[in-house]
């Protein structure tokens, strides 16, 4: 899998800021301050406690160099690499308090990522022999969306709309208050710039055949059966890209990949992906027992 372009600095940075002052609080550390002595130096392993995919570990450097920028970290597999349970991932070395202290701020962006990460690589390789891509959606963490589509990237997706200013989308309550599918179509056309594209969402055949009439860049096939999206894609003839959604999984993705839509649109890879477990391991000699510095 390649690794993605990396986020800006000015991206990331201030989001990790905020996370760590959030965990230091108003006395930072109180543990590590009292039972660290202040010039104990020490080596950690970044070390994956499950298979998976990673994502987020400039966010995870940036926790470290924030609170010391004199710790060294040296990433061993970069974002969008495929790990096995137990690989190393990185190590990090420095002052002891330091480390501990920002490792949980560390832990917490590099662990959600590469869960999303995971999650979207199983979809895709799912899909994997058909044209269809994984694309996620706006469902995501407030305040997160630029890394967890990140994320995405990192699993072999694809994004979606970043924002509202994006595109326009025109979905069953946008329908629904301007009266019908070509009344809402015909509105937005009329409003969009040279540079945007307009996509209508349908619940069926019917509303599909009129938003082709009208003329739209592109349809999302919402919920639709097996058997209709097959039609619809039929009925499309490469007028407008297919977008699938609804209830996709990885077991379901297959099947909705073969009836021919250009992506599947998952919200779940964002806002429900479960964390890919990764765990901060002391390095220790075992013949002196003692923490490598």
């Amino acid at each position: 899998m390649t690794s993605p372009l990396p986020l800006p600095s000015i991206v990331i940075e201030p989001i990790v800021r905020s996370a760590l002052l959030e965990d230091l609080g108003r006395g930072g550390d109180l543990t590590s301050d009292a039972v660290i002595p202040y010039d104990s130096t020490a080596t950690f392993a970044l070390t994956a406690r499950q298979a998976g995919v990673i994502a987020g570990l400039d966010l995870a450097a940036y926790a470290f160099l924030l609170i010391e920028s004199t710790i060294d970290l040296r990433m061993q597999r970069p974002d969008g690499s495929e790990i096995a349970a137990g690989e190393t991932i990185a190590s990090v070395s420095g002052p002891a308090r330091s480390l501990l202290a920002a490792e949980r701020t560390a832990l917490n962006f590099l662990c959600r990522l590469s869960g999303i990460a995971t999650a979207t690589a199983a979809l895709v390789e799912a899909v994997r022999g058909h044209k269809a891509r994984i694309v996620c959606t706006r469902k995501t963490t407030p305040g997160l969306r630029a890394l967890e589509k990140y994320a995405v990237r990192a699993g072999g997706g694809v994004n979606h709309r970043f924002g509202l200013d994006d595109a326009m989308l025109i979905k069953d309550n946008h329908i629904a208050i301007a009266g019908d599918i070509r009344t809402a179509i015909e509105r937005a056309r009329a409003a969009a710039g040279h540079m945007v594209k307009i996509e209508v969402e349908v619940d069926t055949l019917e509303q599909l055949d009129v938003a082709l009439a009208t003329g739209v860049d592109a349809v999302l096939l919402d919920n639709m059966s097996v058997e209709q999206l097959t039609h619809a894609v039929a009925m499309v003839g490469g007028r407008a890209i297919t977008e699938a959604s609804g209830q996709i999984s990885v077991q379901t993705a297959p099947a909705i990949a073969a009836t021919g839509v250009d992506l599947i649109s998952v919200g779940w890879i964002t806002h429900s992906a479960p964390i890919l477990d990764i765990g901060l391991d002391a390095v220790v000699d075992v013949n002196k027992n003692k923490l490598l510095n």
